[in-house]
């Protein structure tokens, strides 16, 4: 003799109604998504730590300039007081991590952190990470660069840095993000600003305010970014006082 079928009017869902069970799914899923941002509302009243990200290409050899020029930037910032943060894999996000083994070689002081994502074409996490973390998405990934970012600087890089810097962009712009530096390094990127210029700003047809297109500084050289991200970060500690 069979079970009869709880009626629906009982509150149960029997899963051999696919329907209503995929819409109670559903509801489920959107309903932890809610948690979630709830709980990334909360933030810390002091910061122990500052936080530097530096987004740029997986494909960049140990031997090219720009890999040595990343990892003298991510050095300094290192021995300024700040931690470091990638995407955790090789070219330079590796180069920013060895910066802080270059300029902490114990890992005593600061943190080299690689957040990553599962590809099936990418290394694991780089030698130079101290402090790893896996995600399964590339949502959860940006999110979580970020709840832990005090600044970011975009090095050269293809579509997946594309995606972050706009990203971070997009959320200064509304203000999601505040006082929060984005600091594209070197002129690899005036073609991306020029074409936002021309394309996003046209008398006719105006997609953007003017002030959005100011809000990446573009800096040309590793002693300028340096000396930006100093400048942010004595004003971060003013406020931890």
């Amino acid at each position: 003799m069979s079970t009869p079928t709880p009626p629906h009017d009982s509150g149960l869902v029997p899963l051999s109604d696919e329907r209503a069970a995929l819409d109670v799914i559903a509801k489920s899923v959107l309903g932890l998504w809610e948690t979630v941002n709830n709980l990334t509302r909360l933030r810390p009243t002091k910061r122990e730590r500052y936080r530097v990200t530096i987004f740029g290409s997986a494909r960049v050899d140990p031997t090219h300039w720009v890999y040595d020029a990343v990892r003298h930037v991510a050095a300094e910032l290192t021995r300024l007081g700040c931690d470091i943060v990638t995407g955790g894999g090789p070219g330079l996000m590796q180069a920013a991590n060895e910066g802080v083994k270059l300029a902490d070689p114990d890992g005593t002081h600061q943190k080299s952190v690689g957040i990553r994502v599962e590809l099936p074409f990418e290394q694991d996490v780089n030698a130079f990470v101290t402090d790893a973390y896996e995600h399964k998405t590339f949502f959860t990934r940006l999110h979580h660069f970020v709840l832990v970012s005090d600044a970011f600087i975009v090095t050269p890089g293809g579509i997946g840095t594309v995606l972050e810097t706009l990203m971070v962009w997009q959320l200064l712009q509304v203000r999601h993000l505040r006082d929060t530096p984005l600091i594209l390094a070197g002129h690899f990127w005036d073609g991306l600003i020029d074409w936002a210029k021309v394309a996003m700003l046209r008398p006719d047809i105006p997609l953007v305010s003017p002030g959005d297109l100011d809000i990446p500084q573009v800096l040309t050289d590793g002693p300028a970014i340096v000396t930006a991200v100093r400048e942010h970060h004595a004003r971060w500690v003013a406020r931890q006082a």
